[in-house]
C-alpha cells in the first residue's frame, strides 16, 4: 500500500469553480501537454469575440487573467503544488494576449498560437521574472507577459504583410 492518497478533495463550490476554470473545462486533465491543450481550448472563446473586435478580445483577456489569478491561486494551494500542470487558464489569458494583435484571419489564429507557445516555453525578460510572483500573480502574469511577446510578433508579422 503506497502513501498516495491523490489529490486533497474538492470540498466546496468555489473549489470546484476554481478547479474547472484552472484546467480550462478539462484541457488541463488531458495527457502529454496541458499547455498546448489549455492554448487550443482558447480557440472557441476567441472565435466568439473575435467578430467583435481586438477590445473585445483584450476585455476577455483582462478577464479572464483576473479571474485566473483568483482560481489558479486556490488550486495552487488546495493542491500543495507550485504551479500544477493541470493549471493551464494561464495559457488561455497569455494567447488572448497574442490574439488582441490578430487580424481576424486563420493565418493569424494560427500564427498566434505558435507565437505564443514559443515565448511561453523560453520565457523571455519578463515572463520569467513574473513566475517569481506568488500564487496566482506568478501562475498567470508569466502567460500575459509571454503573450505580449506574442502580440509583438503579430504586430510585425502584420506590417511585413505576412499576416
Amino acid at each position: 500500500m503506497t502513501d498516495d492518497a491523490g489529490p486533497p478533495p474538492l470540498r466546496s463550490p468555489a473549489d470546484v469553480l476554481a478547479h474547472v476554470l484552472s484546467v480550462w473545462f478539462g484541457c488541463g486533465h488531458l495527457p502529454l501537454a496541458p499547455g498546448t491543450w489549455g492554448t487550443l481550448g482558447a480557440i472557441p472563446l476567441y472565435l466568439l469575440l473575435r467578430p467583435h473586435g481586438p477590445a473585445a478580445v483584450a476585455i476577455a483577456a483582462a478577464l479572464v487573467t483576473w479571474i485566473g489569478i483568483w482560481a489558479s491561486g486556490r488550486v495552487e494551494r488546495r493542491l500543495g503544488t507550485e504551479d500544477p500542470q493541470i493549471v493551464c487558464i494561464d495559457e488561455v489569458a497569455g494567447v488572448l494576449v497574442t490574439w488582441i494583435a490578430a487580424p481576424p484571419t486563420t493565418r493569424a489564429l494560427v500564427a498566434g498560437v505558435v507565437a505564443f507557445r514559443i515565448f511561453d516555453q523560453f520565457k523571455p525578460w519578463p515572463a520569467r521574472a513574473a513566475e517569481n510572483l506568488p500564487g496566482g500573480l506568478g501562475i498567470m502574469l508569466d502567460d500575459v507577459a509571454a503573450g505580449v511577446w506574442g502580440a509583438a510578433v503579430l504586430l510585425v508579422g502584420r506590417a511585413l504583410g505576412w499576416l
